[in-house]
């Protein structure tokens, strides 16, 4: 595999997130030639440990045969790509812009529409899953755009997880990827309240979550946040601004389809509520801190060894 990803030069904007930094770093580890640039410097200069390169711009990575992109938010997504020094500013074009950041459809679009006019091919890959789940190998990618330019990064998507879905052309990927974020709230949101059920009748997190783990409503998911419910450790993996963003997406999207979301309009509240609270840079399994303040109950550690599923 690593002599297979040496095939073309890969460069890396926003390589100091969570997502970003891990990702860069599982592909270079592989064995691909990779450039990073971040816009804090320091958070990507680790990344020189694994083998990467670090540049001063977007610009500078244009040169690359295939830039992928992880950023916090549409404009974000733009601003690296055709504002001043974005890396389809340049003379040169990388060959494929492949971007896994949670954006809106029509910032990709337009994006998309850029690249176009410049020879570029554009893949939307976003991702299921987080910086541990990277390090673990199972992240997951949806992707939508030319079939072709798939097929060529399919080696570099493979490297960092466990595969890619191809689910057309355009901004497919993206309606997939929101439909995921938005499911992801509804069911957080409603793990922490069957979770403080069970304790509010006598169940210890850890045992409750270890059935439900065990059963067939089990799930990746579950199972890896089960630690942060049970041990009430909320280093941050995804936070609520982030998810209440996807959420919001998620209605927008809704409303323009004419789709009805009852469920993810109140898991919208719920987490606006937290970040509220003052909730905003905590993970978004801090909803379980709400509701059980909501329904009575004082939680506090149970400091168990929990499986979360990843090793």
């Amino acid at each position: 595999m690593a002599s297979d990803l040496k095939a073309h030069k890969i460069g890396w904007i926003g390589a100091g997130g969570r997502m970003g930094y891990a990702m860069a770093e599982r592909l270079a580890k592989a064995g691909a030639d990779v450039a990073v640039w971040n816009r804090t410097r320091a958070k990507a200069e680790p990344l020189t440990k694994s083998g990467c390169s670090i540049v001063e711009t977007p610009a500078a990575l244009a040169g690359r045969d295939i830039v992928f992109v992880t950023v916090a938010a549409s404009h974000d997504l733009e601003e690296v790509t055709l504002g001043a020094g974005g890396v389809l500013g340049a003379n040169q074009q990388p060959k494929i812009l492949i971007d896994s950041s949670t954006v809106s459809e029509e910032a990709s679009a337009k994006v998309r529409a850029a690249a176009k006019k410049r020879g570029v091919e554009m893949l939307a890959a976003p991702v299921s899953g987080n910086a541990k789940v990277v390090k673990a190998g199972k992240l997951s990618f949806v992707v939508s755009g030319p079939r072709a330019a798939y097929d060529t990064a399919l080696p570099y998507l493979d490297a960092m997880g466990k595969g890619a879905s191809y689910v057309g052309e355009g901004e497919l990927a993206r309606l997939v990827k929101i439909c995921h974020n938005v499911f992801l709230g509804v069911v957080i949101q409603s793990l922490t309240e069957v979770t403080v059920l069970a304790e509010k009748g006598g169940v210890p997190r850890h045992a409750f979550l270890e059935f439900l783990n065990n059963s067939v409503m089990g799930s990746t998911f579950s199972r890896y946040k089960s630690p942060a419910l049970v041990n009430l450790d909320f280093a941050p993996t995804f936070t609520p601004v982030l998810l209440k963003k996807d959420l919001d997406l998620g209605l927008d999207a809704a409303e323009k389809t004419g789709a009805s979301m009852p469920v993810t309009a109140l898991a919208r509240e719920l987490v606006q509520s937290l970040i509220a609270r003052g909730h905003v840079d905590d993970d978004f399994a801090t909803l379980i801190l709400q509701q059980a303040d909501a329904s009575g109950l004082k939680l506090v550690s149970e400091n168990k060894q929990v499986d979360d599923g990843l090793h």
